[in-house]
């Protein structure tokens, strides 16, 4: 189904207003999950939705948290989430690590006692639209096994960072540090598909394509031993410097919708212009963009900066959703009792 923009922003909002969310935090939250199907990033966007609503009716998230700084020290600063949604978290952390730099130069903000805070990109483009590159990562529910291991011990544990670019779009990566990301294998479930060889074992240590089985199983670091160090330090950063729970030490939300799971991140925020200078810095960052798409061999498939797919995804006037989650929608609207959200059927809709 495609779907405009700002519709599906305002019916998500709607949702989470139907369930206590104040307007301000349902819209930061809509926003955040739109802009993930915008570029083609489905596990991160409005599948998360129904969870969401899920969690807020069943207490797994505090729908109006009580956000309050522990701790502030010169360049860092230490949130308590309250249980709220991690959107609202992340948009007080980032407001905050912004207003920082300004006295600093950079940032470090931890958070804890949060939940899923969507796709971290929407959260490192907004450090970038102020000058500013930023790198973000979260601790998440048990999912992930580490290298040579068969239970689940790690979270997905995803890294974000956003560097400034005079280019169209900053130079971004973001990604889970499991071979596949947890929501795409839930998309897999919800739409019959199977995951790709070597994502996941199933819950005996076997490899598995099946994604019903790769959820009770384990999923796999990507980039075998190399990989799964990056995880585990991830974790540590996501989590020791707070009260936030290690992935073996709580539940998924996905499966307890109850669970307050003290989901832990950690933003850090650096003003070039404390360096080598904003505008010097950026253009050097857009001349790397450009030497990566022109290295390519003649006659060859296109070379492509990180980031580069996903923002020419988000140019498009509408969203492309995956049935399944069009009617997971529909489903969640007649449980709320408010409008289905309106879209145009397209024989060539796209998988997350």
């Amino acid at each position: 189904m495609q779907y405009s923009p700002g519709v599906l922003a305002e019916f998500a909002s709607r949702a989470l207003r139907a369930v206590d969310v104040p307007p301000e935090d349902a819209d930061v939250t809509s926003r955040s999950l739109v802009q993930a199907d915008q570029r083609g990033i489905h596990s991160h966007g409005l599948l998360r939705l129904p969870l969401y609503v899920s969690a807020l009716q069943a207490g797994g998230i505090n729908p109006r948290p009580d956000l309050h700084w522990i701790d502030e020290r010169g360049a860092t600063a230490l949130l308590d989430a309250d249980a709220g949604l991690g959107q609202v978290a992340m948009n007080a952390a980032v407001r905050r690590a912004i207003s920082i730099t300004h006295h600093h130069g950079a940032a470090v903000v931890a958070v804890q006692n949060s939940v899923h805070y969507g796709a971290g990109a929407y959260w490192t483009d907004e450090l970038a639209a102020h000058g500013l590159i930023g790198i973000l990562t979260s601790t998440t529910g048990p999912s992930v096994t580490p290298y040579g291991g068969a239970s689940k011990l790690l979270g997905t544990n995803p890294l974000t960072i956003a560097v400034p670019s005079t280019d169209d779009h900053p130079l971004t990566a973001d990604f889970a540090t499991s071979e596949g990301a947890y929501g795409k294998i839930v998309a897999a479930r919800n739409d019959g598909r199977p995951i790709p060889a070597g994502w996941a074992v199933d819950a005996h240590g076997d490899p598995t394509t099946d994604a019903e089985r790769a959820l009770q199983g384990a999923l796999l670091p990507f980039g075998g031993p190399k990989g799964s160090a990056l995880s585990v330090v991830l974790e540590a950063l996501g989590a020791s410097l707070t009260t936030a729970a290690f992935a073996h030490e709580t539940r998924d939300i996905w499966n307890d919708h109850a669970v307050q799971m003290n989901t832990g991140h950690l933003l850090i925020a650096i003003d070039t212009a404390s360096f080598a200078g904003r505008t010097p810095t950026e253009r050097r960052v857009a001349r790397l963009q450009e030497r990566v798409r022109d290295s390519g061999a003649p006659d060859a498939a296109d070379v492509y900066a990180p980031g580069d797919i996903e923002y020419g995804r988000a140019r498009a006037e509408t969203v492309m959703l995956p049935a399944s989650t069009a009617e997971q929608l529909d489903q969640l609207a007649d449980s709320l009792g408010i409008p289905r959200v309106a879209g145009t059927t397209d024989a060539g809709g796209q998988d997350g």
